[in-house]
């Protein structure tokens, strides 16, 4: 394990408070102490934040890959590319997302996840499983490959569990899809997030899925109904219902950044989780890609699907995000951690050992300087390298 690091002269943000000029000491993976005075021990690495920000890792629950990688691959060299990658850019726990496909890979995405979990993982660390699909709606089928989408199947569900307890902790399917609501009744019966995605359900078939156990929402705005004033849809569901938490992608291309304002109005502080949808092209240059056996072209950043134009996920990083919603949303700093870091450790069940800066967690700490450039990265105590300055 690491040895013990001080960090000083740093504007520490914690859920309660941001202490401004103080000093975190990592010692053996975890954060030893968080104080507002500079350190006095002689007995560790000090290093000097010069005034920026000490914030807790980026979480981030909806990636799908990065710097050429897939999680659909099935490979553990995919994996160590995608969490480097996204370790890189400030990603210190992540949640391996898949693509609608045949049941037969899936099974396979799950296997060599589980196996990749079961060893010691250098970079970001992955912490279970999101399927976003199959149990789609055809009409809202975004960047998902029609070909394999199906009725929800809970025997799949039963079969995977079964196998690899714990592994799956979000399923994304259309709650007015037959069968839909049984299922998310079971996942939160055995503590899986429901999220509602690629779906055509009405307010009312929104609201009558939370009240089944739906607690979340998938790229909110995006392959949904949209908000009408005598017809609220979807997203008028997510926008007032307390129930749902609200994925929200912030990179200026998915969502108008007014409407991220107003998602940040609307939902409590705790509702909001700010991810990526991140594909493979992450970190590379334009192009043509492939998601899910579809192609897709990136230009200027941009990915979208070569026949049809829909939007395919994106080519964001987390720091990429805090970015974009501290310059463009006018969120705060602070804000924008609870939105990357704390809100998904606790949608996720992890919050007590990540999510935030407190004595005895993981040391997953990230020095950001006073432009918001990333600076220097820990995941439990280990520095990762850093590539998005």
């Amino acid at each position: 394990m690491s040895g013990k690091i001080a960090i000083t002269n740093a504007k520490i943000v914690t859920e309660q408070e941001v202490i401004d000029g103080g000093t975190i000491v990592l010692n053996g993976g975890i954060i030893e102490s968080i104080s507002a005075s500079l350190y006095a021990g002689g007995d560790a690495e000090t290093v000097d934040a010069q005034g920026g920000w000490v914030l807790p890792g980026f979480v981030d629950v909806h990636v799908h890959g990065g710097y050429g990688a897939d999680w659909m691959d099935a490979t553990k060299e995919s994996i160590d590319t995608i969490t480097r990658f996204h370790a890189g850019h400030g990603t210190t726990s992540i949640v391996a997302t898949t693509l609608t496909g045949p049941k037969d890979h899936l099974s396979q995405v799950l296997d060599v996840v589980g196996d990749y979990r079961s060893k010691d993982m250098p970079y970001a660390q992955v912490v279970g499983v999101h399927l976003e699909g199959p149990f789609i709606n055809l009409k809202w089928k975004g960047a998902q490959n029609p070909a394999y989408i199906v009725p929800p199947q809970k025997a799949w569900l039963e079969e995977w569990t079964a196998k690899h307890p714990g592994l799956i902790l979000q399923l994304s399917l259309a709650p007015e899809t037959e069968g839909a609501l049984e299922l998310i009744s079971w996942l939160r019966a055995n503590g899986i997030n429901a999220a509602a995605a690629h779906t055509d359900a009405t307010y009312d078939q929104v609201i009558a899925a939370a009240d089944a156990g739906l607690n979340q929402a998938v790229h909110t705005y995006n392959a949904m109904t949209g908000l009408h004033h005598r017809n609220p849809g979807t997203v008028g569901a997510v926008l007032t219902d307390d129930r749902i938490r609200a994925e929200i992608i912030a990179d200026g291309h998915h969502v108008h950044p007014a409407c991220i304002r107003l998602l940040t109005k609307t939902k409590t502080e705790d509702n909001l989780l700010m991810i990526t949808d991140a594909m493979s092209a992450a970190g590379l240059e334009d192009g043509e890609y492939d998601l899910g056996g579809l192609a897709v072209i990136v230009s200027g950043g941009v990915a979208t699907l070569k026949e049809g134009n829909s939007l395919a996920g994106s080519t964001l990083t987390m720091i990429g995000a805090l970015q974009y919603v501290v310059g463009k949303v006018g969120v705060t700093v602070p804000q924008a951690s609870r939105y990357m870091s704390g809100n998904p450790a606790r949608q996720l069940g992890l919050f007590d050992r990540t999510g935030s800066l407190a004595p005895g967690k993981q040391a997953d700490v990230l020095i950001v300087g006073p432009e918001l450039q990333l600076q220097r990265i820990w995941v439990k105590g280990k520095e990762q390298e850093t590539f998005g300055r």
